[in-house]
């Protein structure tokens, strides 16, 4: 199988574990053993995969690692594994950082078996960076997650490439913090290295404060132009985006329905990964759903009547309509829409 068919299977056979592999022993052997084959290694051979890794740290003696990963002579990565139930963000990992410095590897990996988070050490040289640079998530991935992960397959094993990659989405991931915070709230500061190219009087501190919701409108409206665009070269033909794949139904799911989907996922990608916005046509409306499940309605959009208009679901799972003139519309209720895929996500 391919390695996308592999990292498929490997996703089915986690949903089927949260269920049962509840302790750490249990999500090793069925998550995380099948992980490390996925990246080419061969988890009975001790000269690749060396569980239970003990390198004494410090006055800390005895300590143990789930896995070492060797790569021809070199340990290049140090497994800690949790149990499918932890949270990552609140999972204790101090081992991890321990024994990275001690044994000179060059990533560690801290997983649960459904989450892969993927540390370095891009801020000191042999000093494991707090923050992982790259996360993998086996319930919600796509293409462009699935290139990063190939590159720790151990046949594409190359540590430059591999740093080189990581200071890059730091770096990207920096930006986008920034420009997410200046879109929401342009600060004083960014609304003056913006109006300083439109604007020609002095910018003081009241011009300043006038010209915030401006630029907070440029963004959005940037935006919904952008969005817009990759929308119409998707009907055109063109390779810049693809048509989303609608599940199989007696029903036609016209133009103006995909153009609102590709819509709502385009307003979705702020708070979750596109790839969970999910259409399932109906005879009378067309559903947006959240991982493809009719328990998490995202919205309806009813568009075969006189009148368009778009029923957007809150937590209670009570609809609230919303009419629309033209599709286009569905950019003004990008609050509502986002605060409900929010909640799942």
């Amino acid at each position: 199988m391919s390695f996308k068919e592999d990292v498929a299977d490997l996703a089915k056979r986690a949903i089927s574990a949260q269920a049962v592999a509840q302790t750490e022993e249990a999500t090793k052997n069925a998550i995380v053993m099948p992980f490390l084959r996925v990246l080419g290694f061969d988890v009975f051979d001790p000269t690749q995969i060396i569980p239970e890794y003990v390198a004494d740290v410090g006055l800390k003696k005895g300590e143990k690692i789930d896995y070492a990963v060797k790569i021809g002579s070199q340990i290049e990565y140090l497994v800690e594994a949790k149990s499918v139930s932890v949270n990552l963000r609140e999972a204790q990992y101090s081992q991890l950082f321990r024994y990275f410095h001690t044994c000179d590897a060059n990533i560690g990996i801290l997983t649960n078996g459904l989450q892969i988070w993927f540390f370095t050490d891009l801020e000191a040289p042999n000093k494991m960076d707090a923050t992982p640079f790259f996360k993998f998530d086996l319930l919600s991935y796509d293409d462009n997650d699935l290139k990063e992960l190939e590159k720790f397959h151990k046949a594409n094993f190359s540590i430059e490439n591999i740093k080189a990659a990581a200071s890059t989405l730091k770096y990207l991931r920096g930006a986008i913090a920034f420009i997410e915070k200046q879109w929401a709230d342009p600060d004083e500061a960014f609304v003056r290295m913006v109006a300083k190219d439109f604007y020609e009087g002095q910018l003081r501190t009241p011009v300043v404060e006038s010209l915030k919701p401006i630029v907070k409108r440029a963004f959005g409206d940037l935006f919904r132009q952008r969005a817009l665009k990759k929308i119409d070269t998707a009907f055109d033909g063109g390779s810049e985006e693809t048509l989303p794949e609608v599940n199989e139904t007696k029903v036609e799911t016209t133009r103006e329905e995909l153009q609102g989907f590709m819509i709502v996922r385009a307003i979705a990608a702020e708070v979750a990964p596109v790839s969970r916005i999910t259409l399932r046509d109906a005879q009378t409306y067309c559903a947006i759903l959240f991982d493809d499940n009719n328990r998490k309605p995202i919205a309806r959009m009813h568009f075969n009547g006189k009148t368009k208009f778009v029923t957007v679901f809150g937590a209670d799972k009570e609809g609230v309509r919303h009419d629309i003139e033209q599709v286009e519309d569905i950019f003004k209720i990008a609050g509502p829409l986002r605060e409900v895929i929010r909640g799942y996500s």
